[in-house]
């Protein structure tokens, strides 16, 4: 199961990639719980911008996947909220008022009213296999892949939750999606090597755009000029001109790229090499590749914190070795690790960027679900683990958190 990032990308971030028992634990993993408990009955005492909800897909148990929400000012997990079977990626509106929880086993799309935690009726998509999942920016339409004869997308209406007609795209499968910040153009990776552009205003696709043989994930630039494709068999990174929708040329990376995060301010793509144990950066303005960055064993999810000052690299390790490793973007150099529970998958970060949310596919306590591991990112020290469900697939944070 590969953990996806749910949020503005899908990598995958994003989602990421992803990314994956109804018994939970609810800890604290912030002080103790006493003063988690007292925190949750005088209210948040925390700023608007770091308040919202963390919502985590576990895959198991089957026939019924759940969603435990974390509040963000108390950091004590929610109960479980019943979907359907094997859900593994989630978005968010920009409202933060529905959370849509994509079921690959059942083939639909759950959505989860965030005021009151209550799931809505499944939204059944085309194809089957469905798995990324991403929402225009005014939150109108959500775009979802599957798999039918080759890839295919659902467009659902948010205001209705009905699906659209279903929009063949061209490959195998939808690998990612991703949608300009103008809200125009959704991309839809196939693994076959080609991108979809679909243009919004009529759910129609446009000619197939060759990235190489292994698409792997997607972002797009703050200012919506260029999408970068990853390509996890060539080993490259290929930008799109959304202008035109012309690739350029391929920029090599590290070995088995499987992830994308670009800064806030639009000057550089950092791409993580699972297989070299790196991080590349690349220069958005001339599109070259500078000098690898060495990380742990396996690095799999990269965000960046909203000051653009620091990434965060999850490393899956050997055994029972799960870390994080901050980059510091000025300099590109790294910090110490961070040790998480194990097979850290994803992360996802606050708005106001205090604290950085691993989800790892194992606790590191030795209890059988997974767990987030809250990060200080003032400090970047780890906070106790909150158990989730088993095998949490996918991790979303609210806008309001955001």
């Amino acid at each position: 199961m590969i953990g996806r990032v749910s949020g503005a990308t899908v990598s995958v971030a994003a989602l990421v990639l992803l990314a994956a028992s109804t018994a939970y634990a609810a800890q604290a993993s912030t002080g103790s719980a006493t003063g988690s408990a007292m925190r949750a009955r005088h209210g948040c005492a925390v700023s608007k911008a770091a308040r919202g909800t963390i919502y985590v897909a576990n895959f198991y148990p089957m026939p019924v996947g759940t969603v435990t929400p974390i509040p963000v000012c108390t950091n004590v997990a929610g109960k479980p909220i019943p979907v359907a079977n094997g859900p593994t990626t989630i978005a968010i509106t920009p409202d933060g008022k529905t959370a849509y929880v994509v079921n690959e086993n059942s083939g639909t799309v759950t959505p989860i009213r965030t005021a009151t935690n209550t799931p809505g009726k499944a939204i059944g998509v085309a194809g089957r296999l469905p798995e990324p999942i991403a929402i225009t920016p005014n939150g109108k339409t959500a775009y979802v892949g599957s798999y039918n004869g080759g890839a295919i997308v659902t467009p659902i209406r948010t205001a209705t939750n009905t699906p659209g007609t279903a929009i063949r795209v061209a490959g195998s499968s939808a690998q990612a999606i991703a949608i300009t910040p103008d809200g125009k153009t959704v991309y839809v990776v196939s693994f076959s090597g080609v991108v979809t552009p679909i243009r919004v205003a009529t759910d129609t696709a446009g000619p197939a755009i060759p990235v190489g043989g292994g698409a792997f994930a997607i972002a797009i630039t703050p200012n919506g000029k260029t999408a970068y494709v990853v390509d996890k068999s060539a080993n490259t990174v290929t930008p799109i001109n959304t202008c035109t929708n012309k690739p350029g040329k391929a920029i090599p990376v590290g070995q088995a790229p499987t992830a994308i995060a670009i800064t806030p301010n639009g000057k550089t793509a950092y791409v993580v090499n699972e297989d070299s144990n790196t991080v590349t950066p690349i220069s958005t303005r001339t599109n070259k590749a500078g000098k690898a960055i060495p990380m742990g064993i396996r690095p799999d999810a990269i965000p960046i914190t909203p000051n653009g000052k620091t990434a965060y690299v999850a490393n899956i390790g050997i055994g029972n070795a799960g870390t994080v490793i901050p980059v510091r973007t000025a300099t590109n150099r790294t910090g110490k690790p961070i040790r998480v529970g194990d097979i850290p998958e994803a992360i996802v970060i606050t708005r106001d960027g205090k604290t950085a949310y691993v989800l790892n596919f194992a606790a590191a306590s030795g209890v059988p679900q997974g767990s987030v591991t809250p990060i200080s990112t003032a400090t970047n020290t780890a906070a106790r683990e909150i158990i989730v469900g088993m095998n949490p697939s996918a991790i979303a944070i609210t806008p309001a958190a955001r």
